[in-house]
């Protein structure tokens, strides 16, 4: 079935003239509404990745250019022009972003970003809202500790970092647990930390249990064998640096440290870590 402000996987059914159109397994037609060059090297029965939306007359089209973003995301999006009408964003097609007045916190500026949800209105049509909190929910019981799940950074706080969780729900990642730069606006990868008596949840960048010690241990052997058996950490080595060459916590690295000397593998020197069989 075809989903409206989505990416579809299409296939190439008619070309007539400069017009091409695209369809799926239900036998529904859409008009491709980029120029003929864009599909030149396109033929007919190859399956595409295509956005569809609702045109200015009401019509569905899809075009090959895909968006940042597609309906029901959040996304940290730029306001390009302003005019009657409400605010425009660029979301990576040639037609920007309605945000009407009516969906604007404050009055947006040209060259601002803002967080904003992607919805359709009422004739399907796609807009934007800064109107986030109508959309997130503040607790949930549908994930589990150690889920991968998708996170938006959103604010900062006291505690560290507001993130909106699989587009969906509010979420928090602790100040102390972060090992790298994040940005408002940006989507990573992460992990249900926990979820509390109050039923918020609480996210790391890091998965979860001891499996990650394993991985780490892992790793750390292999650079010591691609190094000479010698490598310039130690469990007094800065959290930063530590993140930025394994991608884990100070806390984890230990423990794979740990788990490495008692396996006599390893010998914890003066800032350096080398292999005992050297």
């Amino acid at each position: 079935m075809i989903a409206i402000g989505k990416i579809n996987s299409l296939t190439l059914v008619k070309q007539l003239g400069a017009e091409s159109y695209l369809g799926d397994e239900h036998s529904v037609k859409i008009r491709l509404a980029d120029p003929a060059l864009t599909v030149k090297n396109i033929a007919l029965g190859d399956t595409v990745q295509a956005f569809v939306y609702v045109d200015a007359d009401g019509h569905l089209a899809a075009t090959l250019h895909l968006p940042w973003a597609e309906v029901e995301d959040i996304a940290w999006l730029s306001v390009v022009s302003v005019n009657y009408t409400g605010a425009f964003l660029d979301w990576g097609l040639y037609k920007n972003l309605l945000v009407p007045f009516s969906e604007q916190h404050h009055e947006m500026e040209v060259g601002q970003h803002y967080l904003v949800k992607l919805f359709l209105d009422d004739k399907n049509r796609m807009v934007a809202s800064t109107k986030i909190n109508r959309y997130l929910q503040e607790t949930s019981d549908e994930f589990t500790a150690g889920q991968e799940v998708t996170i938006v950074i959103a604010d900062n706080t006291d505690l560290g970092v507001k993130v909106i969780i699989n587009h969906a729900y509010w979420g928090m990642l602790y100040r102390n647990e972060i090992f790298q730069p994040v940005q408002m606006g940006q989507k990573i990868t992460a992990y249900i930390k926990r979820l509390r008596e109050d039923h918020k949840l609480d996210v790391s960048l890091q998965p979860q249990g001891y499996s990650k010690v394993i991985t780490l241990t892992e790793q750390i052997m292999a650079q010591l064998h691609a190094h000479q058996g010698v490598l310039p950490f130690s469990d007094k080595s800065p959290a930063e640096e530590i993140y930025a060459t394994f991608g884990v916590s100070k806390k984890v690295f230990k423990q794979a440290l740990g788990a490495l000397y008692k396996e006599q593998k390893i010998l914890l020197e003066n800032r350096q870590i080398t292999l005992k069989s050297l």
